[in-house]
């Protein structure tokens, strides 16, 4: 029952919540794990691999714990649904495995806090290359291929789903529909390039406007991540943006294509990334999520997390974070 209440507050209420940083990037550079194809999976198949996930997931709670927020715990599942095993070498059973395993891991991490209000969020990522599609599924299609991974976690007991990194509405409303199907909350989060559009060219109010009219407006909110704040900020003006609830952005101003170039991490400037995020939970009346994507950490969500608080008349514990 009390995990039910936390769900159904972070739903209803309007205050913020913490969520991590850069789960791939965060494991690879300040963990040093070995995560072929950048999927956080791999984490499963060892004990010093659980292990580094436990330690990853209780540095954000305790941000959370400290800004006197809940806390949104994603899964380490963004690349293993159905499109993933011939790129991954894994078989289609492995990755259910995996799946359901990332899922049990967050329950038992959140039992491992229970003073922290927790919602487990399904993390499921773009069928393909979420930096350049390389191919571009029609709604039905992308129903019946992430039906697998929806189902995984919903049997395993998960809360919310998350269409994270989306290029494009078509695969979002899929996935949107199959999560309706097991009558799971679900969020979409689209990226986009450094001019605010999403990778196939179109804007982000579009493609929030075209799966809302398509799903009956079933998201409960819609996020953008794996951008920084510099390249989709200008876009944020309308009525529409009463539909953003959460920003997850990079922690560098680099473009898609010159991270995925990039020989070393940057990693930005966490006060001025925290600065930035002040200033979207301005600009946008519905923002509650606080949390990263490439190339943060706990640093900068921390900050993050220090500026934006004081929006929502929520605690503060000067001690925290910055470090």
């Amino acid at each position: 029952m009390a995990h039910a209440a936390s769900f159904n507050n972070f739903i209803t209420s309007n205050q913020a919540w913490v969520a991590d940083g850069g789960l791939e990037t965060d494991l690879i550079f300040s963990d040093g794990l070995d995560l072929p194809h950048f999927a956080s999976f791999h984490v499963f198949d060892t004990e010093e691999g659980c292990a580094t996930l436990a330690r990853y997931y209780d540095r954000y709670i305790e941000v959370a714990r400290s800004a006197g927020t809940g806390f949104v715990l994603d899964t380490a599942t963004w690349r293993s649904g159905a499109f993933w095993p011939e790129t991954v070498g894994r078989s289609l059973a492995d990755l259910e495995a995996a799946t359901r395993e990332a899922v049990r891991f967050a329950r038992d991490t959140r039992g491992r806090h229970a003073d922290v209000p927790m919602v487990l969020n399904g993390a499921i990522g773009p069928a393909g290359d979420g930096y350049a599609p390389d191919r571009l599924y029609n709604q039905d299609a992308a129903e019946a291929l992430h039906a697998h991974q929806v189902r995984w976690m919903a049997e395993e007991g998960i809360e919310m789903i998350t269409a994270v990194t989306m290029t494009h509405p078509d695969e979002a409303i899929g996935l949107v529909r199959a999560a309706s199907d097991w009558d799971l909350p679900v969020v979409v989060s689209f990226t986009t390039e450094t001019d605010g559009h999403l990778p196939t060219g179109e804007t982000i109010e579009w493609a929030i406007t075209k799966t809302d009219v398509a799903t009956g407006g079933a998201p409960v909110f819609y996020m953008i991540n794996c951008a920084h704040p510099d390249h989709f900020a200008a876009e944020l003006a309308g009525d529409w943006t009463s539909r953003i609830g959460g920003i997850r952005a990079n922690a560098s101003r680099m473009s898609h294509e010159e991270l995925d170039e990039a020989q070393e991490l940057d990693a930005g400037d966490p006060d001025e990334f925290g600065k930035l995020y002040g200033d979207l939970f301005q600009t946008l009346p519905r923002l509650r999520v606080i949390g990263g994507c490439c190339g943060t950490d706990k640093r900068h969500i921390g900050c993050a997390a220090h500026h934006v608080i004081n929006r929502f008349g929520q605690g503060w514990n000067e001690e925290v974070i910055a470090s």
